[in-house]
């Protein structure tokens, strides 16, 4: 799989991510992880690797943190892989009931409750740093400079060595930058043929278009002037976009599978292959993170690696996506 180099990394990291948010099985904490599910992680995390995967994808609420206790058998089991991997994990969103019953689910930024989280990820994942730290959701009472205080004394005690954001908007990103001193390089947001909001506001300005009323005027020119690299979440719609159903849109579902499907047949490529490759192909060089547990659906998310489609193909994909012929 060809790799890029996101900014100030010097680890060469795959295009396509590998989404751990599955991992560990179940959402309980208080169930424990059973040796099956164990063994279904390991098998899907290393046939990843041999799929050119490079790249894997945490966050501390992921299945209540056994995510990231899975992952880390394999760094006990092979810890020279440590250094040939990229570990990302999120942290600021906080469950109900956490820390009293009467505690709401919420957002928390707070520079002792980043610290903390980072920690926790860091004796989950049995490694001694995260190459990128990302903050998860918008925190409406963030205190940027407490953000700063955070990532200083995380990357000055080398547990970070890099930062980025997820979820937010141009003008969030640019509010943290003037207090946080080091390079945000990533924004990891919702993107997909089902999900194309941050592609249609560049689109739909000054329009009489209800897709108008979507808030992220400028993120994704943002991100590419300031060189911070767009990762997509849910970027298969969970499977709509192969399987053409979904509760929410399915005209345009049906008629982005029926578009997948065709493309998929005349190249001889999955249909998930052509679905990630339309988000590679934006000059923005998406990454998309991909979470499955079975093998056939890893093997063929990462046929999208040597997909090319042509600037029509991809069009005709982005109108099926979004509904509606373009202005």
């Amino acid at each position: 799989m060809k790799k890029i180099t996101l900014p100030g990394m010097t680890l060469p990291v795959s295009r396509i991510i590998f989404g751990c948010m599955t991992l560990g099985d179940s959402w309980n904490r208080s169930e424990p992880i059973t040796d099956a599910a164990r063994s279904r992680a390991m098998t899907a995390v290393r046939l990843a690797m041999e799929e050119g995967i490079n790249f894997f994808d945490h966050a501390d609420i992921y299945c209540s943190g056994k995510s990231e206790e899975v992952f880390s058998q394999l760094l006990i089991e092979s810890p020279h892989l440590r250094d040939q991997i990229a570990i990302q994990s999120k942290c600021g969103i906080r469950f109900g009931g956490d820390p009293t019953p009467y505690s709401p689910g919420r957002y928390d930024f707070r520079r002792d409750y980043i610290v903390s989280s980072v920690e926790g990820s860091l004796s989950r994942l049995q490694t001694d740093y995260l190459d990128i730290l990302l903050l998860h959701r918008p925190d409406p009472l963030v205190e940027p400079d407490e953000v700063a205080a955070a990532f200083d004394a995380l990357h000055a005690a080398g547990k970070v060595r890099h930062f980025g954001l997820s979820n937010h908007t141009a003008a969030q990103i640019s509010l943290l930058r003037k207090s946080v001193r080091q390079p945000i390089i990533v924004n990891q947001v919702e993107v997909s043929l089902l999900h194309t909001y941050l592609l249609d506001a560049g689109i739909v300005f000054n329009q009489d278009d209800p897709a108008g009323l979507v808030h992220n005027e400028g993120t994704l020119e943002y991100c590419r002037e300031h060189g911070i690299t767009i990762q997509a979440w849910s970027p298969l719609a969970k499977g709509a976009v192969i399987s053409g159903e979904s509760r929410l849109r399915p005209d345009a579902a049906q008629a982005v599978a029926a578009e997948v499907a065709g493309l998929a047949a005349d190249m001889k490529v999955s249909a998930e292959a052509i679905a990630l490759a339309w988000l590679m192909r934006h000059p923005a060089g998406i990454q998309p993170v991909v979470g499955s547990r079975n093998p056939e659906r890893i093997r063929a998310a990462c046929q999208a690696d040597g997909v090319e489609l042509t600037r029509e193909d991809w069009y005709r994909l982005f109108i099926a996506g979004r509904g509606a012929k373009l202005p």
